[in-house]
């Protein structure tokens, strides 16, 4: 039975897109953001859109390779990821929108495969487990959300 995991990919595709009772939708929001201004932090010590972008990038990632049982060669270069040092030359809007799409698709499609067992085991390299897991990750993404709309509309004033 997976009626669980069921809910929570419905949770989650509810907040990627479709109608979140909180207000736009994580891909509606960030397909508004106008990318000129994604390398810019807010007071020159805030994090830029682009760094918020990433960092949801880095925690789907994460748990997009956690279901998939991807072992982490370097726990430390990993972490690293989390608040990356973004560079223009590779690090673009569109591209961190794409992975970010990307990686939550993996992650639906593999729950699809789970039953709600799955959800108490123990997320590699974490003292958690899945369940914990894949309900912060909807948590992350609304947080973060929230964080960008904020940082865009402040630039576009």
């Amino acid at each position: 039975m997976n009626k669980e995991i069921q809910t929570i990919i419905s949770s989650l595709q509810n907040v990627l897109n479709e109608h979140p009772w909180y207000g736009k939708s994580v891909y509606d929001l960030l397909g508004e953001v106008d990318d000129s201004h994604v390398y810019i932090k807010p007071g020159n010590n805030g994090h830029s859109l682009i760094d918020l972008l990433y960092h949801m990038l880095t925690w789907a990632a994460f748990t997009q390779e956690r279901i998939e049982k991807e072992p982490i060669k370097d726990m430390a270069a990993f972490d690293a990821m989390d608040w990356r040092q973004i560079d223009p030359a590779l690090h673009n809007w569109e591209k961190g929108l794409t992975a970010l799409k990307t990686a939550h698709h993996a992650i639906i499609d593999q729950l699809q495969t789970k039953d709600d067992a799955f959800l108490e085991e123990k997320v590699d390299y974490r003292k958690y487990n899945f369940r914990y897991l894949l309900n912060g990750l909807i948590q992350h993404n609304i947080y973060h959300l929230g964080q960008i709309a904020y940082v865009n509309k402040l630039l576009l004033q």
